[in-house]
């Protein structure tokens, strides 16, 4: 078993997408996305950051069970939902589901609230991570993410990048055994930039 950590700096429900029976992981990311040794069973695990007044809080961790071509995910029926919808609830505006190829294999990039700024920039690093990622073994906390012991701070990302080889597995594998004590799969939370708006959307 493999473990892949990151900081991230902005939860908008995007990427993660936790909503519906699946967390994916579609855009952004790229260099965990296609990375050669991530297979099912791996870990990744997402941490708070400065910017997000959450360093070391645990916003999401899930169990990978599958990966699909941007194409495959765009097709497959059990992500028909994750296609957005922009002026549709919070959860369906920042739906992940929005990359697939025309005919004559040029890459399509549907409207969504990713897209908005600097469509060009984010096509390219999303689609450069290859796969969507997705998995039903997850927990995803959100503004209700709590803080890891200081002893499983190993799995902490510090810097920029992801960190994978350089992550203890001895303190990566009770880092499991305690989220899963502690804590029931699925959501706790709402993303914690969704603060941002001033009323909240439905949640469909």
């Amino acid at each position: 078993m493999n473990y892949f950590s990151y900081k991230i700096e902005h939860d908008y429900g995007l990427a993660p997408n936790p909503f519906g029976q699946y967390c994916t992981l579609t855009v952004c990311k790229p260099s965990i996305r296609k990375n050669k040794d991530l297979i099912n069973g791996d870990w990744i695990i997402g941490t708070g950051s400065k910017q997000l007044k959450k360093l070391h809080n645990l916003i999401f961790a899930m169990k990978v069970e599958g990966k699909l071509t941007f194409e495959e995910y765009w097709d497959d029926v059990r992500f028909q939902y994750k296609k957005p919808i922009l002026n549709g609830s919070l959860v369906q505006m920042y739906g992940d589901n929005f990359y697939h190829k025309d005919k004559n294999g040029k890459w399509i990039q549907e409207a969504s609230a990713h897209s908005i700024v600097d469509k060009k920039m984010h096509l390219e690093n999303d689609v450069g991570g290859k796969y969507a990622l997705f998995s039903q073994d997850f927990y995803y906390f959100g503004n209700q993410s709590p803080i890891i012991p200081e002893k499983f701070w190993n799995v902490c990302s510090e810097g920029r990048n992801m960190k994978s080889k350089s992550i203890d597995k001895t303190i990566a594998d009770s880092f499991i055994k305690w989220l899963r004590s502690n804590f029931n799969q699925g959501i706790h939370g709402d993303p914690i930039n969704w603060s941002e708006y001033e009323q909240t959307k439905l949640i469909v």
